[in-house]
């Protein structure tokens, strides 16, 4: 037993450390574009319009995470069985279905840009620079689809360093092209938007040459025989149906938090931009060691190998729970100096230390979905993973009105019900529902 936990550690962290480096890079990159626009004139507009804009495109993307996830758990698990076939399989049917529903985006952009404004409830001072930003981004719809499909199915197949590689290639690319165009050539709010297209091209035709290095013999294996054989087909869009509409509600809530900032005003919307660039790096830290999980309980369940996956679910919550503890600990001693990192907004510092408490309290309570949600991918219990989150956005929105009065605090309130049902609901749901898994 004790070789069997000194084995899942080593595995868990082998694919952790990359990840954890890989993902702190995204926020990463929210982070500088916040702080570039948090010293433009008219700070709180420019940081609310890039907070809006950017939280649009990951919610449209987030919508269709199932490229990543659904492509890493059958991936991990095709790997498991040493199944070449489906390996190679699961990489064309999520390529294919990028590139098409990248089609959709580039077709609807009008309409998907004027339902964004709306659904974000920007104001006169934001609307302009978020409709903006939203018609230059559109273009690399394809590339960031794209690129979910690459970092899915290079994570099914145990390799965490390529993710990696490709976040820092794309999130560096981005962060150099946003900080020249925006101080040295002053494009605003336009030299932020630019900097991402440019970087998501660059890291898509990074992680093409990655697959064609390493994997090439997968890559001649690629013909559309394999890729349109109907079971296979079926059972991808069965699971990534249900991922799906996981996602939605996941954008359902979050759209709804940023609706209802944008609601109590440009100063409240900032301050909570701000702190969610916060949360933001703490969830992706943890996601680090979902990430792993993914793989890992891929692979063994791939493999019937039931001790190391449970040793997998077992010490990822152990890991995941140790940074969340961590960050907390940083929230609590950074206070009010969180705020002034990225604005010199009085408002803004003057209001934002009052809702400091909510952010210390959040990765206690929310790292335990976020694990959870690696352990569902890598079993691809998709169906569990859509009835927590249907349940969670309940308990979201039902808190928010029950709290209403309290108006930024009880938003927050309602976010931490939600989090909190999330992680309670995927325990039972495990534990209970899934019974023949743990018990065998």
């Amino acid at each position: 037993m004790a070789s069997a936990s000194k084995k899942i550690n080593r595995e868990i962290l082998r694919l952790s450390i990359p990840n954890i480096l890989s993902n702190v890079s995204v926020p990463l990159l929210s982070s500088v574009d916040t702080f570039l626009m948090g010293y433009q004139a008219s700070a709180a507009a420019y940081i609310g319009a890039v907070g809006l804009g950017s939280m649009f495109f990951n919610l449209m993307y987030w919508g269709f995470g199932f490229l990543r996830m659904g492509t890493t758990g059958m991936t991990a698990q095709a790997y498991g069985r040493k199944d070449d076939a489906e390996i190679t399989g699961t990489f064309g049917r999520g390529l294919l279905v990028a590139m098409g529903m990248a089609l959709v985006f580039l077709l609807l952009q009008i309409p998907l840009e004027s339902a964004g404004v709306y659904l974000m409830a920007a104001d006169e001072s934001t609307a302009p620079l978020v409709s903006e930003y939203f018609y230059i981004r559109i273009w690399a719809a394809p590339a960031a689809l794209g690129l979910m499909v690459f970092m899915g199915w290079f994570f099914g197949m145990q390799n965490a360093i390529y993710p990696l590689i490709l976040t820092l290639v794309i999130n560096v690319t981005n962060i150099i092209l946003s900080v020249i165009l925006v101080q040295q050539y002053d494009m605003g709010i336009t030299g932020v938007a630019w900097g991402t297209v440019v970087a998501q091209y660059v890291g898509l035709f990074s992680g093409l040459a990655l697959f064609l290095w390493k994997y090439g013999n997968y890559a001649k294996g690629l013909k559309m025989k394999l890729i349109l054989q109907w079971d296979s087909i079926r059972h991808f869009f069965i699971v990534n149906r249900d991922i799906f509409i996981r996602t939605v509600c996941m954008i359902a809530a979050f759209s709804f938090f940023y609706n209802r900032s944008s609601i109590m005003g440009v100063t409240m919307l900032a301050i909570n931009q701000v702190f969610m660039q916060y949360v933001n790096w703490m969830a992706y830290a943890v996601d680090g060691f979902a990430f792993a999980s993914e793989s890992l309980v891929g692979k063994y369940e791939g493999a019937k190998d039931q001790l190391m996956k449970k040793s997998a679910i077992y010490y990822s919550f152990i890991w995941g729970g140790g940074m969340a503890l961590l960050f907390a600990l940083f929230f609590y001693v950074g206070d009010i100096g969180l705020l002034s990192i990225f604005t010199d907004d009085a408002d803004v510092l003057a209001v934002g230390s009052d809702f400091l408490i909510w952010i210390i309290i959040y990765p206690i309570l929310a790292f335990a979905s976020y694990i959870w949600d690696g352990v569902f991918i890598g079993l691809t219990a998709s169906k569990a993973m859509r009835d927590t989150m249907l349940l969670s956005l309940i308990a979201f929105v039902v808190s928010y009105f029950a709290l209403q009065q309290f108006e930024n605090h009880g938003l927050w309130m309602a976010m931490l019900a939600y989090v909190t049902a999330r992680g309670i609901l995927q325990t039972i749901w495990y534990f209970y529902f899934m019974k023949s898994d743990w018990e065998s």
